[in-house]
């Protein structure tokens, strides 16, 4: 939402309203890798020719006529089904990671309840042996060569109490014994889990950036270049009222990126260059309303894309988050603040074409 100069105000009334507006389509983020089959017809070479190399074929040469639109949209399905296989298994593990996690809690809690029975069980066993080394064995005679019954019925007692307490230790040391070996078991398979877990993830965003960096080397050249670099002059066309440089920025962002809010380009205005086909805003939110960090973090995504492709779509300066990038003078400039959420650019990415 800006015109050919960073200081003027295209926003008058702090909302936008558009003709010939597009409504993003909301796509899965691992759905993002069919976008390639919209750009298979020009692939490079090389891609291609790695299927025919396994088969025994000779090697590609430069006259060699480009792969059929069949069997690149056939690597690419390949490639797509390998990606959501990856995120798929890496979902699963995920659930049921949480699951030997809970496990792994379970078992550091029965291990803390074994070592404060084999606590106590060892402080009952320690105190038979004290009494035992206080009475003395004189006391222990007395008591055994005494016709006393309350004396029999004591050494019968103790007796079983000191049998009990001996019981009773032993099985404590064995409920620990079993329960540090139970956690220790699951907290190493937590770990193998995990470190498998990481690296499907690591293999499912090689795969996927590896697609995005084909797809961006696909980015065609927009139309009216001139031999020099410069760009001619485009009347806006179709029932959109745009130009065909600017429809071809508009969507190439639509399928590189999945996108939850409209895209506004045309609109009747005084000023500016919206009203003459040029410019469009990919609206992050709700018009006015600042976007979350996930939203924002696609607005970069946006802003670094078309930084990078400008040269070759005939990007003019790209705004967003209260700056601009002009692409004749390289780098992000701040801008004064306009007022609002949408003046200063925080809720959408305005992309101005030559």
């Amino acid at each position: 939402m800006a015109d050919l100069s960073p200081t003027s105000h295209p926003h008058a009334t702090g909302r936008t309203k558009y003709r010939g507006r597009h409504r993003a389509p909301h796509t899965p983020a691992t759905a993002y890798v069919a976008v390639c089959a919209s750009a298979a017809l020009t692939l490079t070479l090389g891609t291609a020719t790695a299927s025919t190399a396994t088969s025994g074929a000779p090697p590609a040469t430069a006259q060699d006529p480009k792969p059929s639109e069949s069997g690149l949209r056939a690597e690419l399905k390949k490639t797509q089904e390998r990606v959501d296989a990856l995120i798929e298994d890496y979902n699963a593990k995920r659930v049921a990671l949480a699951d030997v996690r809970k496990s792994e809690e379970a078992a550091k809690r029965q291990l803390e309840q074994a070592e404060l029975e084999y606590k106590l069980a060892e402080d009952r066993v320690a105190r038979v042996v004290q009494l035992q080394y206080q009475a003395g064995s004189s006391g222990m005679a007395a008591l055994i060569a005494s016709e006393n019954v309350d004396g029999a019925a004591l050494l019968e007692q103790m007796a079983a109490e000191q049998t009990a307490d001996v019981t009773g230790f032993a099985q404590a040391r064995d409920r620990r014994r079993i329960a540090t070996e139970t956690a220790a078991k699951i907290t190493e398979r937590v770990q193998t889990e995990a470190a498998e877990i990481e690296k499907q993830r690591e293999e499912a965003l090689t795969l996927i950036d590896d697609i995005e960096k084909k797809l961006d080397r696909l980015v065609p050249v927009g139309s009216g270049r001139r031999a020099n670099g410069s760009w001619a002059p485009q009347l806006p066309t179709g029932s959109d009222n745009i130009t065909a440089r600017t429809r071809s920025m508009r969507e190439l962002i639509m399928r590189r990126f999945s996108l939850a809010y409209d895209v506004g380009c045309y609109r009747i205005d005084n000023y500016g260059e919206h009203p003459l086909g040029r410019a469009c805003d990919f609206m992050l939110s709700a018009t006015g309303s600042m976007p979350s960090a996930e939203q924002a973090a696609l607005g970069d995504e946006i802003a670094a894309w078309t930084v990078k492709n400008g040269k070759k779509l005939g990007v003019k300066y790209v705004i967003y988050r209260q700056r601009i990038y002009n692409m004749s003078m390289p780098g992000w400039r701040s801008m004064s603040d306009r007022g609002s959420i949408t003046e200063n650019h925080f809720d959408h990415v305005h992309i101005s074409m030559h």
